[in-house]
């Protein structure tokens, strides 16, 4: 599996921003991938040392169009730490 494959989006929300002062970044990232991989793919991709990596597999929502109903996807993200001597990630530094 390629670093690539692994990190799918960023997560751009509020709450996603607040944490960017500390150096926690939020994407969303295959559902199979494990901590391991995501912080060596974060380490590749962006070239930053990452201390922690958090996850949540968010469930998908109940959505109703009149009489039919269905569920949105599951996905799974994970909250990045990086350690306090890495440099920051250039995407998310315009967004501040």
């Amino acid at each position: 599996m390629f670093a690539e494959d692994i990190i799918i989006k960023p997560v751009l929300t509020e709450k996603a921003y607040d944490g960017i002062a500390d150096k926690k970044y939020t994407f969303i990232v295959k559902k199979d991938a494990n901590k391991t991989e995501i912080k060596l793919a974060v380490e590749k991709i962006f070239g930053v040392k990452v201390e922690s990596v958090n996850t949540v597999t968010c469930k998908g929502k109940l959505k109703r169009m009149g009489r039919n109903q269905g569920y949105t996807p599951d996905r799974k993200k994970a909250i990045v730490k990086l350690k306090a001597d890495s440099k920051t990630i250039e995407f998310f530094d315009s967004l501040t």
